[in-house]
């Protein structure tokens, strides 16, 4: 901005910076809270309380470890799951329920068919996405802690699980299913219930039996109170082969022809073995 000097020696501003004067002093005059002082800005409110503050089920897991190893010896193990819940559990209280799944599998069923004295394959269902391993457990059976909608909402039970087929909809390739899991231990329901120390301490150990395969499994802690699932959490853990076990298996993958003749090898290697004991 430029001012010009009159010659009595005072300084007298341009019309231009007269107007530009006024217009500021007219802008603080209508405006005092724009141009003087801007208003507090109200502050956030305060974040909410964690979930166990505002009247939430706290419930806390632990796996008694992350992993199970399968060598040549193994002969199953169980799964010990614990934890504490922060009502007491009890019939007139909180209940827990245990679930433990495998990796999915498709699983074939047939029907085995006389014909002319010779036994074949017949009908056959095909189930997709079943556990390969799944073992439920309460603090009561599961039928007295939740109604019929709610397990079936939430998929419990051994009832709820393979009630998809292609092929045959008979429902007696589901029962078959569920008959050979069962049989073999790998389908389990109410076995042995969850136990409480304490009123608010449990535990609960998931048999798992020597054949299961290896991969990603999980377990599932559900408290309920009142016939409802109010909390869960979930623990995943590992089967895995380790040592022979683990590479006859990647052998088997990896090279199956050659494991095949070492199997032929051996099996021939045996018989002889006992052809000569026998002989003496």
């Amino acid at each position: 901005m430029s001012f010009r000097v009159p010659e009595h020696g005072r300084t007298r501003p341009r019309p231009a910076a007269r107007r530009l004067a006024r217009a500021f002093a007219l802008a603080a005059f209508l405006l005092p809270g724009t141009l003087l002082a801007q208003p507090a800005t109200p502050l956030p409110p305060p974040p909410p309380p964690p979930p166990s503050l505002q009247g939430s089920p706290a419930l806390v897991t632990q796996l008694g470890q992350p992993s199970v190893e399968v060598t040549t010896a193994f002969a199953g193990t169980d799964v010990l799951v614990f934890g504490a819940t922060e009502r007491p559990i009890g019939p007139s209280g909180d209940n827990v329920i245990v679930v433990g799944q495998g990796p999915a599998q498709s699983q074939v069923v047939r029907r085995r068919t006389r014909v002319l004295g010779a036994w074949i394959n017949g009908r056959s269902a095909r189930f997709d996405d079943v556990p390969s391993w799944y073992a439920l457990t309460g603090t009561q059976p599961l039928r007295s802690l939740l109604e019929q909608d709610e397990r079936r909402a939430l998929q419990l039970g051994l009832n709820a699980l393979a009630r998809r087929a292609q092929g045959s909809s008979d429902p007696d390739f589901r029962q078959a299913l569920v008959d050979r899991k069962a049989a073999a231990d790998l389908w389990q329901e109410d076995k042995a219930p969850v136990e409480v120390s304490g009123g608010r301490l449990f535990h609960a150990r998931l048999p798992l039996p020597s054949i299961v395969p290896p991969g990603n499994y999980f377990v599932q802690v559900l408290l309920v109170r009142e016939g409802r699932v109010v909390a869960r959490q979930e623990l995943p853990f590992e089967v895995r082969r380790v040592g022979t076990a683990a590479e006859i298996t990647t052998v088997s993958h990896e090279q199956p022809l050659l494991y095949g003749l070492a199997c032929i090898a051996l099996a021939a290697f045996a018989g002889w073995i006992g052809s000569v004991l026998f002989r003496r």
